[in-house]
């Protein structure tokens, strides 16, 4: 192809990139703004100045993801990217989890460095590529960008433990990026190409024993596998979300899970049928690790840490059922746990104050009672209980497990779904210590209650509210993903 075809190939596709070529502007300017305001007579606001201009431009971002909602789909950049409905979908839960994680950080004052501000708007543009990746190339790159800004995150907080949890997070995440490359490397070997959406890439990946695909592509999902917080990429998540503020563990928590969801969808749908058996052991042994690891936790975010590995595993039941209704059933599940996630953590900034231990939240229960039955139906959620649409995402999930094991009669499957449901009722032991402290246990101390501000239970009540209406009114969430 001749150069002029290329660049009329790159202005033909610009149109599409339109979110994404303002967050790269975005960036910039929250770079260029945060150095004028330090040396200018504002410098006393200038977080305050950059936390309200990054919320008016990811508004903005999300008017445009919004607007392109009805050209979406098609290939841009050479097959680099693919631009459908369910990209659009997940920009949009990007976006808003962004939002709240910036309500989150104005409603508790978080004392956060000016360059947070960037390093998030960052994240979120290469979390929009991660949603659109459909070529290695582009997903190697685009997780590198959310991993680099991730990193420098999760060292935002005051202390030793910080830069530790920190240089855990860069080693854990550079070991997975290396081996995801040589995946990727041996991969380009086998089919000559890397883009995976070719009839060349499909054709060239069967003329190989089923074995060494199974390795290969399991070193090629390491850095999907690591966003996720899957087995064996599992040991980062704990010290990272004990050792960063709470509004960056909220972010970290549920956006690049969002992301790395979508791209194991996609590249689950082009390789063959054997990694749905990788995918189903993948769920299992995580699903055991975080809910077996959770049992011993008193640290209210170490808790949450590990009992994210398991939410992790049960994303990708889903998955392991490899039919449609896993994949709209798992996009259900990543939705709701998004939103239960991000109000857990607000909950546990509001209530666990410096120390957020179980201790700490002792006796709440009597102090902020409406907070507390919140938090109790949000854990609750979590679980996967009625009235929740934590119950509703994990039964659609066991639903699609169920169903693909009377389409393929597959053995292990129905493992997964048994040791699934008895692990569902494991998590039981550990996520009810919340509600138990909570309203059965007195505060170590008697000193008065602190005051709530109001807008922070709004936004509390409101989150509540979405995770509970979704039980009863299923179909208002579940129509839409249908038709992506």
């Amino acid at each position: 192809m001749r150069l002029q075809d290329h660049l009329y190939h790159v202005i033909q596709s610009l149109p599409g990139f339109i979110p994404e070529t303002w967050l790269a502007g975005a960036f910039l300017f929250i770079i260029l703004s945060e150095i004028l305001l330090k040396y200018s007579r504002w410098q006393s606001q200038t977080n305050g100045i950059l936390r309200a201009l990054t919320v008016i431009l990811l508004t903005v971002a999300f008017g445009l993801v919004f607007l392109q909602w009805n050209d979406l789909g098609g290939y841009l950049f050479h097959h680099l990217i693919y631009l459908d409905h369910k990209a659009g979908f997940f920009k949009l839960l990007i976006l808003t989890a962004t939002l709240l994680v910036l309500l989150h950080v104005q409603l508790m004052r978080t004392d956060l460095p000016a360059e947070f501000y960037s390093l998030l708007l960052a994240v979120v543009l290469g979390l929009f590529l991660m949603t659109m990746a459909v070529n290695g190339l582009s997903m190697y790159l685009s997780i590198e960008l959310v991993s680099i800004g991730s990193y420098l995150m999760a060292t935002l907080g005051k202390g030793k433990t910080s830069g530790e949890g920190g240089i855990k997070y860069l080693l854990f995440g550079a070991l997975s990026s290396a081996i995801m490359l040589y995946g990727l490397s041996l991969l380009y070997g086998m089919t000559g190409t890397l883009n995976f959406t070719s009839d060349v890439f499909a054709h060239q990946l069967t003329q190989n024993p089923p074995i060494i695909l199974l390795v290969v592509g399991f070193l090629t999902l390491g850095g999907v596998l690591f966003k996720l917080s899957l087995v064996p990429f599992h040991v980062w998540p704990p010290d990272v979300y004990e050792a960063a503020p709470t509004p960056v563990v909220s972010f970290l928590s549920t956006t690049p899970k969002a992301a790395a969801l979508l791209l194991l969808m996609r590249l689950l749908s082009v390789l063959p049928a054997d990694f749905q058996k990788l995918t189903a052991i993948i769920a299992l042994v995580s699903i055991l690790a975080g809910n077996l690891a959770a049992l011993w936790q008193n640290d209210l975010k170490r808790l949450m840490a590990y009992s994210g590995i398991a939410q992790a595993g049960f994303m990708i039941v889903g998955l392991a059922a490899l039919n449609q209704t896993g994949f709209e059933s798992t996009t259900f599940y990543v939705t709701i746990y998004v939103l239960t996630n991000l109000a857990v953590f607000l909950l546990i900034d509001l209530l666990g104050q410096i120390t957020p231990t179980l201790a700490s939240i002792a006796g709440k229960g009597v102090m902020y009672p409406f907070l507390s039955v919140c938090f109790t139906l949000l854990i609750v959620a979590l679980v996967g209980l009625p009235p929740t649409a934590g119950f509703t995402a994990k039964l659609l999930v066991f639903s699609s497990l169920w169903e693909a094991y009377q389409t393929t009669g597959d053995q292990l499957l129905i493992i997964l779904l048994a040791l699934g449901l008895l692990n569902a009722v494991v998590s039981l032991f550990y996520y009810f210590k919340v509600p138990f402290y909570l309203f059965f246990r007195t505060a170590a101390s008697s000193s008065p209650a602190d005051r709530i501000p109001y807008t922070a239970a709004i936004a509390v009540s409101l989150l509540t509210l979405t995770v509970l209406l979704l039980f009863f009114k299923t179909d208002w969430l579940l129509d839409w993903i249908r038709l992506l």
